[in-house]
């Protein structure tokens, strides 16, 4: 996209029935120009049909690219003993960071659309079916004929916190740029598009060069092996939501102090980022953007932790969420940090019982605050 055409695609984003002669006027062009522009602009899917409506006019919705896999989970009954069978409870549900970013921010009630890539098998037969069940569009599913769906399996102590984790996503790594090309109206339309680092890197660079100016684009590293993909990879991308270490390994520099963090961040917001949000545990979230506002989310203690699994998805699915809404940055961390406190509190990756109005309540319930950083 040119730089007159993302003039235009922000002009219409005002009033997508702007006429011609009002949009040559504010620009300082002829009204042929804007012509030739608006052709352009039909032709690479940034406008649909009549009367210059663009593409994401319709519905305020949010894309997510990445894994949908099946989890099985072990929690020990009491505390973990390594090298040996430990009595517990095993689970089966649908999981996969993309996924759940997308379900959580569905319950909460924001239009959810998911690519991913899943086998021919039954894993992926119930994958597609709890995606529906959730509210989760699955047209830009692409299914590979003879592939086993991705798996993840955890393990947790009695306590709730992961101990150890095996994932086999290879299936994932067959998601091409031709496959994004042909769901091109579906993401030039979205209004949030939201991806996992555990796709490939040419998929993570092609949707951020070809979308990024237009649409925020949220990325979630997952892992720290993940991590290592973005190192200098972040031109393109609005939101990124690491951990401490994730940050270490992309910023390259060790984080042991507040004052090490925000240089980390300020690092990486050189890159292009609009902002960073940095999950510190259980000291919160520091949050960062480009015209140099810092902050933290303060409340009440977690008392206790069910499933620590699903926090950082339910964060991102609540940034999700606040981006459709048009939510503050306070109430945006407020909203997001209630929502990965919801998370913790319930045994499933997702909590069931996760929505907008139950995250607003866990926010008074748990007296959190904003605090600058």
């Amino acid at each position: 996209m040119t730089e007159r055409e993302r003039q235009i695609i922000e002009l219409l984003r005002e009033n997508p029935m702007l006429p011609q002669a009002e949009i040559a006027q504010r620009l300082g062009i002829t009204r042929s120009s804007v012509g030739v522009h608006l052709a352009n602009l039909s032709k690479k899917g940034y406008i649909l049909g009549k009367g210059y409506v663009l593409a994401e006019a319709g519905e305020r919705y949010v894309v997510g690219i990445g894994a949908a896999n099946i989890d099985l989970m072990g929690r020990s009954r009491e505390k973990l003993v390594m090298e040996d069978s430990n009595p517990g409870y095993i689970s089966m549900s649908v999981g996969g960071v993309t996924h759940n970013i997308c379900e959580n921010a569905a319950r909460m009630g924001a239009p959810a659309k998911l690519i991913t890539v899943i086998g021919d098998d039954i894993y992926g037969q119930k994958i597609r079916q709890e995606c529906e069940t959730a509210g989760i569009d699955t047209s830009g599913f692409m299914v590979a004929e003879g592939q086993t769906s991705s798996t993840y399996l955890s393990l947790h102590d009695a306590d709730g916190e992961m101990a150890l984790a095996l994932s086999d996503m290879r299936v994932l790594q067959l998601l091409s740029i031709e496959f994004l090309k042909s769901r091109h109206r579906l993401l030039v339309g979205a209004s949030v598009i939201v991806m996992d680092a555990g796709l490939p890197e040419e998929i993570l660079k092609y949707v951020a060069a070809t979308y990024g100016e237009t649409v925020p684009v949220f990325v979630d590293p997952v892992s720290t092996s993940y991590a290592r993909k973005l190192i200098g990879g972040l031109v393109g991308c609005h939101t990124f939501k690491p951990n401490r270490i994730e940050t270490e390994i992309i910023a390259g520099m060790k984080v042991d102090s507040p004052a090490a963090l925000r240089t980390a961040c300020e690092k990486l917001i050189k890159q292009g980022l609009t902002r960073i949000m940095v999950s510190m545990g259980k000291d919160g979230c520091f949050y960062l953007d480009r015209t140099g506002r810092a902050m933290q989310v303060k409340g009440e203690p977690v008392r206790q932790v069910v499933n620590a699994t699903g926090a950082g998805d339910a964060f991102v699915g609540g940034l999700v969420y606040a981006q459709l809404q048009g939510l503050s940055p306070e109430e945006t961390m407020l909203f997001s940090t209630a929502a990965a406190r919801m998370a913790i509190a319930h045994q499933n990756t997702i909590n069931p019982n996760i929505s907008a109005q139950n995250v607003w309540d866990t926010v008074q319930r748990a007296r959190l605050v904003v605090e600058n950083g």
